[in-house]
């Protein structure tokens, strides 16, 4: 059975649909952290859409293939934000750790400082320095 309010993939706790699910939907995210906890959670339901349309359009991808082209897709296992920054009222740095698993694997990291821009009103994700 399906549990009626499921908690977000993104570690705050919250119910989805009051969470990340607002945003997925269309809601403009109030925060680049926000935002980023979004793109974390839609690429743990595979929301190839919305990762694109939150993608700043001078640098978004014409597509994304969340498929891997047959390989094992990753197991999402948790988020964690280390920082977030708005060094201007218009842009902001997140700082998190992801972690996954891709098929029987061990457990991996994923580390990244992302950089987010917010213009006419919306937040979008320009770029990051993985590690």
């Amino acid at each position: 059975m399906a549990t009626p309010n499921p908690a977000c993939p993104c570690g705050t706790g919250k119910p989805y649909a009051a969470c990340c699910g607002r945003w997925h939907t269309g809601e403009p995210a109030p925060t680049a952290e926000a935002l980023m906890r979004s793109r974390y959670s839609a690429y743990v339901m595979g929301l190839a859409d919305y990762l694109i349309a939150t993608w700043h359009p001078g640098m978004r991808p014409t597509e994304l293939n969340l498929d891997l082209g047959g390989a094992p897709k990753p197991t999402w296992l948790g988020l964690t934000v280390k920082r977030h920054e708005n060094p201007t009222p218009d842009t902001a740095v997140v700082e998190f750790v992801a972690r996954l698993r891709y098929g029987g694997g061990s457990a991996k990291k994923m580390h990244e400082v992302s950089r987010f821009v917010r213009e006419d009103g919306r937040w979008y994700y320009v770029d990051g320095d993985v590690d």
